[in-house]
């Protein structure tokens, strides 16, 4: 088992000419914005994508991105857990840009789907409006609300998110199976 590893964005935009740049997050995250030359692969698709992983990280060092490191730290100890050696740029995309650094859009990208954060915080908002609402009615419904609460504490407590785990699974968050493919397709190229 290997020890997962950071970069901050000096140290990442220093090297990322020698780097492989997998972005773990949503595929409409990825196309509102990624790292120069960054390869997307869902942080749920990272288990179908170890061979093509391990077979890159023989042949350069891997740099793992997302919005913020959370997701990115999630999917170098699933790496670190099968052998394989990443880093997690510290403070991800937004970091990246907020340094001053450009972030590439894929040709032909017409929208941008929210980041997972801002989806997240608005179905939460939403849910526990609704609770509220709903708990003039009758306040068994205010039990949606104080779920919510719950689940942003434990969200916060275990730096997992359940849902946006779900979000994740709604169209426009998946990638197309011949999208994950050709990265595969490219990673294994590199």
């Amino acid at each position: 088992m290997t020890t997962p590893l950071s970069l901050d964005i000096g140290q990442a935009h220093s090297r990322l000419h020698d780097l492989t740049v997998i972005d773990v997050r949503t595929p409409g995250e990825y196309a509102s914005g990624h790292l120069p030359g960054a390869l997307n692969i869902p942080l749920d698709q990272i288990r179908r994508a170890l061979p093509a992983i391990e077979q890159a990280a023989s042949r350069a060092d891997i740099l793992v991105v997302c919005a913020s490191g959370a997701r990115s730290e999630n999917a170098c100890r699933t790496l670190a857990d099968h052998g394989i050696s990443a880093a997690s740029l510290t403070g991800g995309t937004g970091a990246w840009a907020a340094e001053g650094h450009d972030l590439h859009r894929p040709e032909g990208s017409v929208r941008a789907v929210w980041g997972m954060e801002r989806q997240v915080r608005l179905a939460a908002g939403a849910l526990v409006l609704t609770g509220l609402g709903l708990g003039l009615v009758h306040p068994a419904f205010q039990l949606i609300s104080a779920g919510i609460g719950g689940g942003l504490v434990f969200s916060a407590a275990t730096n997992a998110c359940g849902m946006a785990a779900v979000l994740g699974k709604l169209p426009y968050n998946r990638p197309r199976g011949a999208d994950l493919d050709s990265t595969l397709a490219a990673l294994s190229g590199r």
